[in-house]
């Protein structure tokens, strides 16, 4: 036993003085036996042994016992008298008012019978400072819901007894004044509008002068509309009501409160000295809340043990499936199973059910966590939170968990079981051979794409080589000449700036689908293009028909696409710039290309540095421009066989192996690589950037 267990903490860490002095005896034995020698032990044992032994005959515990006998038969007594004094009530006052009445005649009662115990026990001084803030809060409280119902039915009353013929005479003496102040609304705009043609005032201060008036009239008015007795009884109403639903409200809550720091003020004593609640609660997880006698708690994780074995359990075992066998039908793959029966569908399920699980399986985490840490706490010395700090230390602290759990759940569903379920996909032999059932096959399709080997993994290098140049030729030429246009516009001598702005910004606001499209017909065999290219220069050039010409034509749309988003990037940084530092660097004969290169550049990779990491991870997996430009053609069915062209990228590859040509494994495996490659570059790409380092994104 630590030494600290001679005293008691509460959860801020003050320490206290135990009142139990048989356990203070108890621990300070346990305390002296840490530093005495051989022979004070074993004499120390002995006390031990003999202290436990006549534990009966403590006089703390005697005394301790009969508190708790006279305890039970003060309640038993207390609740009798309650119940006669809740009979004896008046039966027109409303349920509220009962309740605190009652909660006060209850206090009275505890304070005369607990005062006698404090100095005995934690438990007994709890109650009795609790009661007595009872005793100070009541009174005004109940003062102030008895005073609020007689004024609130006096107003009711007065609301019935208005003279019309005064009402009438009211609004229209009302009525003048509004006119009156209307009238010296507009004098005032007048007279603050002359002001400003004599250039007296600003333009802003004359707005600030025409709100300043009609905050005014609108103050005066609502003044004069309070002599409208309707008015002002139906304010007065209003006001009442609102005490009643939201002032109690609020002064109870205070009250709860002032309860609650006197509760955690007030350490808890108990012979308990290992959480073995958390330990035996393990299974069922609001077991441990339950004994720990917080019962909201217990009642939200006993939702979490009807969970575990009554959804996640059974599904796991394959009970609710569709047609998959829960975990053992994610190894199983449907083998041997029923012809209808279908390997992927097991394998979602399964996947599913291994989330299910780890769900679980956190949730018997958090449950033993919050079991054993409470219980640590209780033999500290801290007293278990009840209902009312349990929310309140929610509403302050547990908010984010709160929200964030929806999205975690859609995140695991939306998310992670289909990425997991693409992992585990591309360790089997799904191909158009084996669509309905399958089975693993290990890391065999990574085997095809390393080596190059089989009809899927022959091409994967070339098409690797080409998407690598694709992406950082494209991704490079649109950033430089996006950059080159938005230093372009942002020169002072430049004329017509808004006009070439927004000629620059076209290929961004114009649908990419459409301008790819555009130029897809214009370069096909009898396009525009090439008719125009054969009339003037007598050539016939077929982009669409050649691997080199295709490429580089692909390459130029994309910078002529790419480049706008990238103009609008460095536009918005250019216009940042101080032009105090451009100054400075002309005083010291800086040159054109030095401010370009110590000013504009760093300040502008800077900013955009992230963004153009991910510009190149995009051009990587651009699909659409290769799918819509000539469908990854040309073909060459002798260097890329029949599953690609000479532009297909590794995702338009990967579309078709798995959609046109039924090779779901191995398309899987080769995301999963360039997934891997993405994020290996990504992560670099932002590590390097100096706004990563800075901690600035």
């Amino acid at each position: 036993m630590e030494k600290k267990s001679i005293f008691l903490y509460d959860d801020i860490g003050n320490s206290y003085k135990r009142k139990n002095k048989y356990l203070l005896e108890l621990y300070t034995l346990n305390a002296q036996i840490q530093e005495a020698d051989p022979n004070g032990k074993k004499i120390i044992r002995n006390q031990i042994k003999n202290l436990k032994n006549n534990k009966k005959n403590h006089p703390h515990i005697i005394a301790l016992g009969i508190f708790k006998k006279e305890e039970k038969n003060f309640l038993s007594a207390l609740n009798a008298k309650t119940k006669v004094y809740r009979s004896e009530m008046d039966s027109s006052d409303s349920r509220k008012l009962r309740a605190l009445k009652t909660d006060l005649f209850k206090a009275k009662e505890k304070v005369d019978f607990y005062k006698k115990y404090v100095e005995l026990s934690y438990d007994a001084e709890l109650q009795y400072e609790q009661s007595l803030i009872e005793l100070t809060y009541l009174p005004e409280i109940i003062d102030l819901l008895i005073e609020t119902r007689q004024e609130l039915s006096a107003a009711y009353e007065s609301r019935k007894t208005i003279d019309r013929n005064k009402e009438q005479l009211a609004k229209k003496k009302y009525s003048e004044l509004k006119q009156i102040e209307q009238n010296r609304f507009k004098e005032g705009k007048v007279k603050l509008k002359e002001k400003k043609k004599s250039g007296l005032i600003s333009e802003k201060a004359l707005r600030n002068g025409i709100i300043e008036l009609k905050a005014k009239r609108k103050e005066t008015n609502t003044l004069n509309s309070y002599s409208i007795e309707s008015k002002s009884v139906n304010e007065l109403i209003k006001n009442k009501k609102y005490i009643l639903s939201k002032g109690i409200k609020l002064k109870l809550k205070i009250l709860k409160s002032n309860l609650s720091d006197v509760r955690r003020k007030t350490p808890i004593e108990t012979e308990k000295t290992i959480p073995f609640y958390s330990l035996l609660t393990i299974p069922l997880p609001g077991l441990g809340q339950l004994l720990n006698k917080q019962y909201f708690k217990a009642l939200m994780f006993s939702l979490v043990t009807l969970f575990i074995y009554f959804i996640a359990i059974p599904y796991a075992l394959g009970y609710g499936n569709y047609q998959g066998d829960g975990i053992s039908g994610l190894l199983s793959l449907a083998e041997g199973g029923k012809k209808i029966d279908k390997s992927l569908i097991f394998m979602i399920e399964g996947i599913v059910a291994v989330f299910l699980v780890l769900i679980s399986l956190g949730l018997y985490a958090i449950s033993f966590n919050d079991v054993r840490k409470t219980e640590k706490n209780i033999i500290r010395g801290v007293r278990p939170r009840n209902w009312f700090e349990t929310a309140s230390k929610i509403e302050q602290e547990g908010f984010p968990y709160m929200v964030s759990a929806p999205a975690l759940l859609l995140t695991i569903f939306i998310v992670l079981v289909p990425i997991t379920t693409a992992i585990l996909l591309s360790f089997t032999g799904m191909d158009p051979q084996n669509q309905s059932k399958f089975g693993w096959v290990g890391i065999e399709n990574y085997k095809l794409i390393a080596l190059g080997q089989g009809l899927a993994g022959s091409v994967f290098w070339s098409i690797l080589s080409w998407t690598l140049i694709w992406t950082v030729v494209a991704t490079s030429l649109a950033i430089a000449t996006g950059f080159f246009l938005a230093i372009l516009a942002n020169n002072d001598r430049i004329k017509g700036k808004t006009f070439f702005r927004v000629v620059y910004l076209l290929p961004w606001a114009v649908p990419a689908f459409i301008t790819i499209m555009f130029f897809s017909i214009m370069f096909s065999p009898n396009g525009a293009l090439t008719t125009v290219i054969y009339d003037l220069f007598n050539i016939q050039v077929q982009v669409k028909n050649d691997a080199t010409l295709s490429r580089i034509t692909l390459i130029f749309l994309q910078t002529w696409l790419g480049s706008s988003y990238v103009f609008l990037l460095s536009t918005g940084v250019l216009q940042a710039i101080p032009g105090d530092l451009y100054e400075a660097a002309q005083i010291d004969g800086a040159t054109a290309w030095q401010k370009l290169k110590r000013i504009t550049l760093p300040i502008v990779l800077f900013q955009t540095a992230p963004l153009l990491v991910g510009q190149y991870t995009f051009n990587f997996n651009n699909f659409s421009i290769i799918y819509l430009f000539n469908g990854g053609g040309p073909f060459n069915p002798s260097k890329y066989g029949n599953l690609a062209g000479s532009t297909d990228l590794l995702i338009s590859y990967i579309y078709k192996l798995t959609m046109e040509n039924q090779y779901q494994s191995i398309g899987a495996a080769i995301t999963i690589v360039i997934s891997m490659g993405l994020m290996l570059f990504a992560f670099i790409g932002f590590k390097n950037s100096k706004a990563f380092k800075e901690e600035r994104l």
